[in-house]
């Protein structure tokens, strides 16, 4: 089991951007954490917590979250957002490419606005299949390429200039529902949406938000 630096992102100033828009923004977003995590059950692992913000969202069928946070300063928040959670949450630091737990230990993983950063997804999502059990279940919502065409040259241009050195190496046109295929889940019920509804489209809008499974063959990971 590969393990992974203590502080393996660095984004200080970011994170604590990251942290009051994320807050601002909870009043649309809440409901679809909500959404995410209902009827989860069993140990589930979260991949890149941020601040903690679904925390609060998860039922009390769920006897325990390991949630991975890279960031130290979203670590710190994440702490304090466990603390109010009705089930157990337990912070540790990781990185997604190197998640610092046994395989096939975990009912359920969750990825919630995280795949647009990792350093390498295809990596990663290897390592949330390590990680789940066979039969395990994987819930995303995530942001990627949409819009119409002048929308996705002008992510593509973003991904290859500013938009990562501004938001924290955050890219805007990757594929997550293509990479959870491509990565050996079985993609089940999953809807496309826009965040905000309403208001002016972002290059950071276009989201998905579903489930998989892992199949029940072992065929090795990460």
């Amino acid at each position: 089991m590969a393990r992974a630096t203590k502080d393996a992102v660095h984004h200080p100033l970011f994170a604590r951007f990251y942290a009051r828009f994320s807050e601002a923004a909870e009043k649309q977003v809440g409901p679809y954490r909500g959404e995410l995590l209902a009827g989860l059950s069993g140990r589930v692992i979260e991949i890149g917590a941020g601040n903690g913000l679904n925390f609060v969202h998860y039922p009390t069928t769920v006897s325990e979250v390991v949630a991975i946070e890279p960031e130290r300063v979203l670590r710190r928040l994440a702490v304090d957002a466990a603390r109010r959670a009705e089930v157990p949450v337990d912070v540790v630091p990781g990185a997604a490419e190197a998640l610092p737990v046994k395989s096939e230990a975990f009912d359920a993983a969750v990825v919630s606005l995280v795949l647009c950063s990792v350093r390498d997804v295809r990596r990663a999502l290897a390592e949330v299949r390590r990680v789940l059990r066979p039969g395990g279940e994987l819930r995303f919502f995530e942001h990627g390429q949409g819009g119409g065409r002048g929308m996705r040259v002008a992510q593509r241009v973003l991904d290859r200039t500013v938009w990562p050195l501004l938001f924290g190496g955050c890219h805007t046109a990757r594929d997550p529902l293509g990479a959870v295929r491509s990565a050996g889940f079985e993609v089940g019920v999953y809807r496309s949406l826009v965040v905000p509804e309403k208001g002016p489209r972002m290059p950071s809008s276009y989201c998905v938000l579903g489930s998989a499974r892992r199949d029940g063959l072992d065929e090795g990971g990460g």
